[in-house]
């Protein structure tokens, strides 16, 4: 699984610690979900998810595998982006 981080501004020490906590919260959270959709023998480093830090708002990006985003793509919205974006933090 892999990120693709969004934000305006410099990429400063603040900006950083921000991402990395996110990605510490985001990661079991987005990890379960695809656990529930999926076949366990998925290949979960094909993932790739853009995540927007001034929009709050996680996206599957276009560089994970269609047939994936297809499994993924009804509920993903509801489960990840449903609930405030910083309360996986």
């Amino acid at each position: 699984m892999k990120f693709n981080w969004v934000f305006s501004g410099d990429d400063n020490p603040a900006m950083q610690r921000t991402c990395i906590d996110l990605e510490y919260s985001l990661r079991p959270r987005i990890m379960r979900f695809l656990l529930s959709k999926l076949d366990v023998d998925a290949d979960f480093s094909s993932f790739h998810f853009d995540v927007n830090v001034d929009k709050k708002w996680v996206s599957i990006s276009e560089n994970t595998p269609q047939e994936y985003i297809q499994k993924i793509l009804p509920d993903f919205n509801q489960a990840i982006n449903g609930s405030s974006f910083y309360s996986v933090a």
